[in-house]
């Protein structure tokens, strides 16, 4: 008897010893909050102050479980460093299903990596991707961060694609005279704000958040999620001070990082006023030197430091024949200088996905650079970092944005052009030479503007396998048994694919051939699915797609049944087919149209989106019926 009571007693004091080291089991979670969850956030701690204008610190606590596999990428602990950005010492626990600890991290396990491609000495990033065998797996992490930089203060960013949250909490201490100020999207939580001395102190909490399901085409997930910004008037960057209460004055301190850095030598300023001397527009001139720009230099990526936001001098840009956005755009700048021609380097946020920065609340949204040269009736916008991009294009990269135009008088905040379909134009013509054999010869010519001339300028620079992979999945077309794809030396918007392919037909019966009218699909692949979307759907550009498909037909075969023509509309796209035959050439012609006005659609749109491209696939996979040793009755 004594036996089991101290057997109890022991395994009763064991219970308690785990329970106290580890609280955070997933029993005590919610069942809502686990329900489509990869991730529990159990608790989330994040405690930033503002010492003064060029001192911060940050301290961070977080236990998260992750669920599957589905949610490793919260396996990975990353921190950029710099000598202004100091991660101090981390420490990361791990435990597993049952509570006990499996591993223990500190920042000497870590792993730090020069980051900016070796351009800048300070540019580091340290980090530890945490292994496991098995979920789900529970990680404590504790670090510090000490920054001399006021100008990016962290977002409250409380919940994750497919995170359910049982606390979140943001606290900031910050000197009054700073002017701290806040925006909240898709939430309505507002912080506790409290006075002590002269700082103000700002606390935001979230309890309870059950998790929001990723919807594929909704990339960039983090500025529709909940989230809080903040930005403070009076800020230093590096050493700099500046004012970001308004866009000039945030404009003004852009200003002075790029104040004489667009200088040439005299015999550089010579070299373009030499290059620019035959033309006599303003616009035409723009476009030698930007030519010119896109043949000689090319991109590297510095993100970190001073170099963040100041660019190389054009000088140095001259020489070295490379640069990053800002390099680029500053050296594009300086050329046009030395010709007469006044433009300014404009800030944007870049990405197909992204929203434009909010006109009433000005921050550092920032990610990109690109240059403006402004115009009576229309302004020229360049993006300096391609050696591809057609002339004043700035693709769905940049397009649909707010850029903030950094000029002597100090920020102006402009929206850049408006994305348009006739910009990105693919056109196909393709002659079929059917043999008696049912084998067939391809002759294939590309006309590609915009997005696609760059895509046909990638895949015509890869290996022939990697081609041939992107003309079967990408484009559609028939797998081929050869195949050459080549540029065609007169146009730069042409390209050509000849292709053999042993059998022309998808399938026959008796003498009837089934044959694909279109030798390349108009639409590669189903859209996600539609049951009540909640975020917005984007496609990478809008677009306009035409293919001529010319079925060249043996004596002996002659067309049985065409295709009926079709068309096909929604608010944001227009399909349409046609067919016909050419009894003279013994040919099959086939005419195809899709049309996609706008790449952005509204999540209260995105059903009949779906049920259009879903209905153009269909209509793609129809077959026309053409049959052998046919007399010269037509029976369609």
């Amino acid at each position: 008897m004594k036996k089991i009571i101290i057997n109890c007693l022991a395994g009763l004091f064991v219970c308690i010893i785990c329970h106290s080291q580890f609280p955070y089991s997933l029993s005590s979670v919610p069942e809502a909050l686990k329900k489509n969850a990869n991730v529990i956030t159990h608790l989330s701690d994040m405690s930033l102050e503002v010492e003064s204008i060029d001192k911060v610190s940050i301290k961070v606590h977080e236990i998260y479980t992750v669920l599957n596999e589905d949610g490793k990428s919260a396996l990975l602990f990353v921190q950029p460093t710099s000598k202004f950005n100091v991660l101090d010492e981390a420490e990361i626990r791990v435990y597993d299903e049952n509570g006990k600890q499996t591993e223990k991290y500190k920042k000497k396990d870590m792993a730090t990596t020069i980051s900016g491609e070796g351009l800048i000495e300070e540019g580091q990033v340290t980090g530890l991707l945490i292994p496991t065998l098995s979920y789900p797996v529970t990680v404590d992490v504790k670090y510090e961060r000490k920054l001399k930089n006021t100008l990016f203060i962290p977002s409250f960013r409380f919940i994750g694609r497919n995170e359910g949250v049982v606390e979140a909490n943001y606290t900031i201490k910050i000197p009054e005279e700073f002017g701290l100020r806040y925006r909240p999207t898709n939430t309505s939580i507002e912080p506790a704000i409290r006075t002590e001395d002269k700082y103000k102190i700002y606390k935001w909490t979230v309890k309870n958040l059950e998790p929001i399901e990723y919807e594929e085409g909704s990339v960039a997930v983090e500025s529709r999620f909940p989230h809080v910004t903040i930005a403070a008037n009076h800020f230093s960057y590096y050493g700099i001070e500046g004012d970001l209460s308004s866009w000039k004055s945030f404009g003004l301190w852009l200003n002075t990082l790029y104040k004489d850095l667009d200088v040439l030598p005299e015999d550089r300023r010579q070299f373009f006023l030499q290059l620019v001397k035959d033309i006599p527009d303003e616009k035409g001139k723009i476009r030698r030197i930007y030519n010119y720009l896109q043949e000689n230099f090319r991109y590297v990526s510095i993100q970190l430091g001073v170099g963040g936001l100041k660019p190389f001098t054009a000088d140095f840009t001259d020489k070295k024949k490379y640069g990053d956005c800002k390099a680029l755009s500053n050296y594009m700048k300086a050329a046009l200088k030395s010709v007469g021609i006044k433009s300014y380097v404009a800030i944007i946020n870049a990405e197909y996905d992204k929203e434009p920065v909010d006109p009433d609340f000005p921050c550092n949204g920032f990610n990109h650079v690109i240059l403006c040269v402004p115009g009576q009736r229309d302004s020229v916008w360049l993006e300096c970092t391609s050696s591809t991009t057609e002339f004043n294009e700035l693709g769905t990269f940049t397009e649909n944005r707010n850029a903030l135009l950094v000029t002597e008088e100090g920020g102006v905040l402009v929206p850049t052009p408006k994305s348009r379909s006739s910009s990105n134009v693919l056109s196909t013509v393709t002659t079929v030479q059917l043999s008696d054999d049912l084998s067939g010869l391809t002759n294939t010519t590309f006309t590609a503007r915009g997005e696609f001339r760059e895509l046909m300028d990638h895949i015509l620079k890869e290996k022939k396998d990697d081609q041939k992979a992107a003309i079967v999945f990408y484009f559609g077309f028939k797998q081929p048994d050869d195949f050459e794809l080549s540029k065609d030396v007169n146009d730069a918007n042409k390209a050509k694919l000849l292709m053999a392919v042993a059998k022309v037909p998808g399938f026959t019966s008796g003498s009837k051939l089934f044959i694909s009218p279109r030798f390349c699909r108009m639409w590669p692949g189903s859209l996600p699915k539609s049951d009540d979307r909640k975020l917005d759907f984007y496609f990478r550009y809008p677009f306009e797609k035409s293919d001529t498909t010319i079925l060249k037909l043996p004596p002996g075969i002659k067309p049985d049944v065409l295709p009926k023509e079709n068309e096909l509309r929604c608010d944001y796209a227009v399909y349409k087919t046609k067919y016909w035959y050419n009894d003279s050439e013994n040919s099959i012609y086939s005419a195809t149209s899709l049309v996609l006005k706008q790449h952005k659609i509204p999540a209260s749109a995105y059903a009949a989106v779906k049920k259009f491209f879903d209905d153009v696939i269909q209509d793609d996979a129809q077959k026309m019926v053409v049959q052998k040793n046919a007399t010269d009755k037509k029976a369609f």
